[in-house]
């Protein structure tokens, strides 16, 4: 058997999430035409069954994580946190590059000389698996502003890995075949790739020949998740994650980028215990949930509530239809609006975000959580 990390680098709205969602055949990572939706690292498990004559039965951990970007607050760096503790721990790298944008690859010089002083794979944060990105004297927040472009720090970035690194045309569907050449000729001046594969996550055009080399390309191991478990993301995050998703889709201009939410109450329904062999109940059981939804500005609040508490019940209609085809349950879903200024550049309140923080606060390991998951 085969088994291993495969990290999924790329610019905002290159299409990483569309795609981890089409490779597990889960809604695994939100998505949204904004850029900048993902803001953590997303991993998404595959099994892959044995192809007599093909290849072996494989497990791959696919590993979404925020579009690269230029940093300008707290949050952005954190989330460029999350792209260089994700290539801690990867044995293949997927580069994804949007097929209907032009690439940025005019001034290459200096390049390799900011992403050295990024220093992003070797000082680690106990604990985190993560570089420290706002402390000490190498702390790269300064370096990165002056990016010639953003292409070129990804390509800066792949420059100092040493594991295989495939590149992918995302969104071929919407372009000219003709097109492509050109571009890959551009690309592939800048990178020696393993492969090169054009696809489209939407039509699946070029899935299965990924997987099959990513197979091939992955060392031999055993399964790092059980082998129903499609995630390692809890049930907590995720519905937060849908709520964020539900405010993507109905507000627009900054709102979206200054919006957080946390779940303040997460009340699972008791097991059904039939009373007679074969009883099911009347009706799906309930699971209640509140959610609080952080802004920066007291304007941004009166969007997300809107006239009357219209566009806050506009807001969790969406949410919860995503919520119960997640849970399997009914859902009541009670939301509310609060300002928190300027949380974007406060350190301890992006911190709190993190799926994983919020779990040790809440006294429970991730293991336990998913545990307790998987036996239900």
């Amino acid at each position: 058997m085969k088994s291993g990390f495969v990290a999924i680098l790329g610019r905002p709205n290159a299409g990483k999430s569309t795609l981890l969602n089409a490779l597990t055949g889960e809604k695994v990572a939100i998505v949204s035409a904004k850029p900048q939706t993902t803001r953590n690292r997303v991993a998404g498990v595959v099994e892959v069954a044995a192809r007599k004559g093909v290849h072996p039965a494989a497990q791959i951990v696919f590993v979404d994580t925020p579009g690269v970007h230029k940093p300008g607050s707290h949050l952005d760096r954190r989330m460029l946190q999350e792209v260089y503790a994700a290539l801690e721990t990867r044995d293949l790298v997927l580069v994804l590059m949007d097929a209907t944008r032009r690439v940025q690859l005019e001034a290459a010089v200096g390049v390799e000389s900011q992403v050295s002083k990024a220093r992003p794979f070797d000082k680690l944060r106990a604990g985190s698996g993560a570089p420290e990105l706002s402390d000490g004297p190498d702390a790269p927040k300064r370096e990165r502003t002056n990016w010639a472009s953003e292409d070129e720090f990804l390509f800066g970035l792949i420059r100092k890995l040493d594991c295989p690194v495939f590149l992918l045309l995302t969104k071929i569907d919407l372009v000219p075949k003709d097109q492509l050449l050109p571009l890959i000729d551009t690309l592939t001046r800048q990178f020696n790739f393993a492969e090169i594969i054009p696809v489209s996550a939407r039509k699946r055009d070029g899935l299965d020949i990924l997987v099959r080399k990513i197979v091939d390309t992955l060392p031999s191991g055993e399964r790092y998740y059980p082998k129903d478990q499609y995630t390692d993301q809890p049930q907590r995050f995720m519905v937060a994650e849908l709520i964020r998703e539900s405010i993507l889709v109905e507000t627009g201009e900054e709102v979206p980028y200054a919006s957080a939410v946390v779940i303040e109450r997460f009340e699972e329904p008791p097991v059904f215990v039939p009373r007679k062999k074969g009883a099911v109940p009347a009706r799906l059981p309930l699971t209640r949930i509140a959610a609080a939804i952080y802004c920066e500005r007291d304007g941004q609040k009166a969007i997300l509530i809107g006239k009357g508490g219209a566009k806050l019940k506009e807001i969790g209609t969406g949410a919860r239809r995503n919520i119960e085809s997640l849970l399997g349950t009914r859902v009541y879903l009670e939301l509310h609006v609060i300002v928190e200024p300027n949380w974007r550049e406060s350190k301890s309140f992006v911190e709190s975000l993190d799926w994983r923080n919020q779990l040790e606060r809440l006294g429970v390991e991730p293991s336990t959580e998913q545990a307790a998951e998987e036996e239900k």
